[in-house]
């Protein structure tokens, strides 16, 4: 019962969430002068001035600088060099998100690669499903296939940067997260911040395979 107050307690809190998986972006955001305005506005907020401070330092009025923002006007060369120098990034980074180009991985069934990761040493396959290095985001993801085979062992002492979610595939395992103990079964998920000590504590019913699905920020990295 607590558990399901908990969950309840989490997807309250989750209506604030500012994420929908099912927008769709302007397609005008592959417009030079959209991804200009774009990239001006963050910087700006990053920077946490306002559009009056901004044309304060440039001399660009506000009228035009909302214009830029919004993508409704083609900035000159001199009007980018004034904003770079005001922001205290280089003119090419307004350019960003119009040059950078989105990756995605296709991993046909089988064909992930085998790693080596702590837990290999009890006896724990890892097969990394794909991965992108450097992205628009900031963070890293990690997707992996786990499998845990009779000659696998327990290794309930993980810990590592970021946040975890296993999604359970087939086996039964008694998984620990800090000083709690899940039973998993098929269909079953957990989703956890991996800094406390986590893995498997009783391997009741093997073959055991899991979806684990780490991220942390770009910088950090996990075990």
């Amino acid at each position: 019962m607590q558990a399901i107050k908990s969950l309840a307690k989490d997807l309250n809190a989750s209506k604030s969430l500012n994420q929908n998986p099912h927008a769709v972006r302007d397609t005008r955001e592959n417009v030079l002068e959209v991804a200009i305005g774009r990239e001006v506005r963050a910087f700006r907020k990053k920077l946490g001035i306002t559009v009056a401070d901004l044309a304060a330092a440039t001399n660009i009025s506000l009228g035009m600088l909302s214009k830029i923002e919004n993508g409704n006007t083609s900035p000159s060369l001199t009007t980018l060099q004034s904003l770079s120098r005001a922001l205290g990034v280089p003119l090419t980074a307004f350019l960003r998100r119009f040059e950078e180009e989105r990756n995605a991985v296709f991993v046909k069934a089988g064909e992930g690669v085998d790693v080596e990761r702590r837990g290999t040493r009890a006896g724990h396959q890892y097969t990394l499903l794909g991965h992108i290095g450097s992205n628009t985001s900031g963070v890293t993801v990690e997707p992996y296939l786990i499998t845990l085979s009779e000659d696998s062992d327990v290794f309930p002492t993980f810990q590592h940067d970021g946040m975890e979610f296993l999604y359970m595939l087939e086996g039964e395992v008694v998984y620990r997260h800090g000083n709690n103990l899940y039973t998993m079964l098929p269909g079953d998920s957990l989703f956890f911040d991996a800094d406390a000590p986590h893995g498997p504590e009783q391997l009741t019913k093997r073959p055991i395979r899991y979806l684990s699905i780490i991220s942390y920020p770009q910088g950090s990295g996990s075990d």
